[in-house]
Order: structure tokens, then sequence, then C-alpha cells
């Protein structure tokens, strides 16, 4: 995170602003709102785009994409542009990955934050971002599994942090990065096991 700019009463503001925009769950609204069940029941269970495309919906799971990304983004931008702090940008955008991972309305039990952390670092700074959303392209699309993809994305967003001359944002990176695997443990172990699905499989 960069050295403090804000007071703690406009961190812990955007902050629960950061942690309410994220909890939003666009995938279940969609989903019941298409007439595609409740996300709960389908495939993994999960309410992001990858298991929204399991009801074979390309439309609802290309919204939610776009949806749970531009939540990220927008607390992050929000923030910085009512502020002028970089320091509440970064702390509404990271409320908002633990808002999508832990969402009230839902008992906590969210997605995996890979739209969301990729829309993130596009607001941050969009290079970075498009170096991570082409690793993710990489990754998912050499062995048709979402989640290799959204692990090389996070593995390489804090190199290209450094890289790309941001050092105040490694900390807040490796943050995120550490959350998107630690979200994704037992997909994890699904593919040293070889059960992990391929995207676009539909639930049973």
């Amino acid at each position: 995170m960069p050295i403090l700019e804000s007071t703690a009463a406009v961190l812990a503001l955007w902050a629960v602003i950061g942690y309410l925009m994220g909890s939003i769950p666009f995938g279940m609204v969609l989903a019941r709102a298409m007439g595609l069940g409740n996300l709960r029941d389908i495939g993994s269970g999960n309410i992001g785009a990858t298991n929204v495309l399991r009801t074979g919906n390309k439309t609802a799971a290309a919204l939610t994409l776009v949806l749970d990304g531009a939540k990220g983004a927008a607390a992050l931008l929000l923030a910085r542009a009512l502020t002028g702090a970089e320091d509440a940008a970064q702390l509404a955008g990271l409320a908002a990955m633990i808002g999508h991972c832990y969402p009230i309305w839902l008992k906590f039990k969210g997605g995996k934050g890979v739209a969301t952390f990729l829309g993130l670092l596009l607001a941050l700074a969009w290079p970075v971002g498009i170096v991570s959303c082409v690793a993710w392209l990489v990754g998912a699309g050499m062995t048709r599994i979402s989640s290799m993809g959204a692990l090389l994305a996070a593995s390489t967003s804090t190199f290209a942090l450094m890289f790309m001359g941001l050092p105040s944002a490694m900390i807040w990176g490796a943050i995120l990065t550490i959350l998107v695997f630690w979200r994704h443990r037992e997909n994890i172990k699904r593919i040293r096991a070889g059960t992990e699905p391929k995207i676009g499989k539909k639930s049973g």
C-alpha cells in the first residue's frame, strides 16, 4: 500500500463502500433474472462467470465477467476520483475484492474473485491489467482450465507491477495474489489430481 495520505475515517469509509460494491453477486442476479436457476445448484456452485457459462448461456457469462470486473474497477476509480488519494483507492479496491469473495448478502460465501481482480488491475494501471489478462488467456487457452489462467494471471501481476515502476502497489498486489491463490486452493488440489473441469463444460 502507498504511504498513508488519508485519515483513518476516510479509509474506513472507502473500505465499507468498496466492500459493499464488491459484495453485489452479479452472477446470481443475472442467472435468476434470465431464468437459469440457482448457481449454487449448478456446476461448482460458484457465483462467477465460469460457473455461469456452465448453464450454457454465453451472454449471461459474459455479462457476469464484465460486471464483476467493473465493480472492482468502479470502487477503486470512484475512491481515487473523490479523494485524490491512492491509499483510499487501493483500499477500496481491496475491499471490493474481499466483498466479492466473502459477500455479506450470501453469508460470506462468494466467488473466486478473478474477474474482480483483473478489473482492479486495469483500473489501477491498465498496462498491468493487460499483461495479467493476457496471462489469463494464455493459461486458460492452453489448458482449457479457467483456474489455471487465474493462477497464472495472479502470479504475473506482482512482477508486472514491479517491472512497470509501481512499487507503491506491490504490497497491495501481493495481497490480492495471495487471496486469489487462497480462493483457488481446492482447484489447485483438483489440478494436481487431474480432475479440474474444463471451460464450458455444462453441469451434469
